[in-house]
């Protein structure tokens, strides 16, 4: 099951499945692709954030539902529109206007590790472990690697993707791939209320520019995103931006 839960801006979605690590089945899957989407078209949303119910993110796939669809003892499953499913979302978080936040404690391997990459930051704490464990079963991480290119350099990204050992949070912290790291829940739900709620409270059309040019900038040279922050730079000169904001400082100094 995935829970919704609004307010102040910030959508929370909550992978709730714990007597299962918070795995995946195709119900959920969907549900999940549902849920990014009707956060997408809410206007007032200017922050998602997933999270997993318990001590644990996510593990990924179900294996054993997926054996158990394979021997005739459980509803028979389409593997090819699941893989379409879980593809959807991270079109839909690569290519959203809002930004997303992984909120990780507990195992966040397989597919669980994917979607915590695959989100534009991660908060997580101490006890939270990292790990394409889909290569101890014989079969790799297929988004996952994708995924993981665009994140760390090409050793790590590799090494990551390949072996499927167990990934501190420690470890994956010091690979730039974890935005904070806390030293327990408490600490961590402190982090996610402030760093949440900073982004929320920021311009969204220059959270979207933003996202734009940075999606922009990691597909060219240079020289190309400088001209093409240039022209954004024209663009918001037009617009009143810089002489708004002059009057708000001066406006502030006025104060202080």
């Amino acid at each position: 099951m995935i829970r919704t839960e609004t307010e102040s801006g910030i959508t929370r979605l909550l992978i709730d499945r714990p007597g299962r690590r918070n795995a995946f089945d195709p119900s959920m899957t969907g549900a999940l692709v549902e849920a990014i989407e009707a956060a997408h078209r809410d206007p007032d949303c200017r922050v998602l954030v997933i999270k997993g119910a318990g001590d644990v993110f996510s593990t990924g796939r179900d294996l054993k539902a997926a054996a158990a669809a394979s021997e005739g003892d459980a509803p028979a499953r389409n593997p090819a529109a699941e893989d379409e499913m879980w593809v959807r979302i991270f079109h839909l978080l690569h290519r959203a206007s809002i930004p997303s936040v992984a909120v990780v404690r507990g195992y966040a391997v397989a597919g669980g590790f994917t979607l915590a990459m695959g989100c534009d930051f991660v908060l997580a704490d101490r006890t939270a472990t990292f790990g394409a464990f889909e290569m101890r079963y014989g079969f790799p991480g297929a988004i996952l690697t994708p995924v993981l290119t665009r994140l760390v350099g090409p050793r790590l990204a590799l090494e990551f993707a390949m072996l499927g050992e167990t990934i501190s949070a420690d470890r994956l912290n010091a690979a730039g791939l974890i935005n904070r790291l806390a030293a327990d829940a408490s600490e961590l739900a402190k982090l996610e209320n402030e760093f949440v709620g900073q982004l929320a409270k920021l311009d969204p059309r220059a959270v979207k520019q933003t996202r734009d040019i940075f999606r922009a900038a990691e597909q060219m040279p240079l020289d190309n995103a400088l001209d093409m922050g240039r022209q954004l730079n024209q663009w918001t000169a037009s617009m009143g931006g810089f002489a708004n904001a002059g009057r708000t400082l001066a406006a502030k100094g006025a104060k202080a």
